[in-house]
């Protein structure tokens, strides 16, 4: 499968039930498409079978992939290591609930073939059409307005589990990024605005999955994480 034309990364952390969707969903989406591609499931050290899932569904279907890793390394350290390993020009991920709508995957596709570095769904755009809880609203709101505040983002929404990336380029920005959780997403993006990439942002259907594992916790520690971003950006140098 070298030359493979998309590599699309899923991250799993106990997901079993949500890929009984995702998987054949993402086939069936990328099968109109006419694409060329891959689904690389990085799963990250799962005890609810969705290792031996993933492992079943390869079996009949080689384009699925699966990355396993027996201890947790983090969602930003198992995407790391998916895309390192991806095959295909054009890289992108999404998360496993399918929160934003997949319709939207041939826009985050082409634009890195029309010469994007990065393409990224944006649940704060005005075009934007999303159904989420008031409490979460208002989180994701004041989050994003402190990364374009304190870090100085032209972006809306930094943390929209929906990015494509052109994996040269995604690859040559790893090695800076720092975060192996959930700051990853929000630190690729300001890094590589700081390194000049192009970046299209653009506005996505989205409903709010049943499942979230975001906890109270993972907002101090990504709060913590945009200062200690800005220092080393500013002051270290790192």
């Amino acid at each position: 499968m070298t030359g493979t034309g998309v590599s699309v990364v899923i991250p799993v952390y106990n997901d079993r039930e949500a890929l009984g969707t995702a998987i054949p969903r993402s086939i069936a989406v990328l099968e109109e498409m006419d694409e060329d591609f891959e689904i690389i499931v990085a799963e990250d050290g799962s005890t609810d079978g969705s290792a031996e899932f993933v492992r079943a569904y390869s079996t009949n279907d080689p384009r699925v992939r699966l990355l396993h890793s027996d201890e947790r390394l983090g969602r930003g350290t198992a995407l790391n290591r998916a895309f390192r390993e991806a095959r295909g020009p054009v890289v992108c991920y999404y998360d496993v609930d399918l929160a934003t709508d997949l319709g939207h995957l041939r826009t985050l596709i082409s634009a890195i073939r029309d010469g994007y570095d990065i393409s990224t769904g944006s649940r704060l755009l005005p075009e934007s059409r999303i159904i989420r809880s008031g409490g979460r609203e208002i989180a994701s709101r004041g989050y994003n307005l402190l990364v374009r505040i304190i870090l100085s983002s032209t972006l809306h929404d930094h943390q929209c589990g929906f990015k494509g990336f052109n994996r040269e380029r995604l690859l040559a920005l790893i090695p800076s990024v720092k975060d192996t959780h959930w700051f990853w997403d929000t630190e690729v993006l300001v890094r590589a605005g700081y390194a000049g990439y192009r970046i299209l942002e653009f506005p996505v259907i989205w409903n709010q999955g049943e499942k979230t594992t975001v906890k109270r916790r993972d907002i101090w520690d990504m709060g913590r994480a945009i200062l200690r971003l800005w220092w080393q950006l500013h002051v270290s140098k790192d």
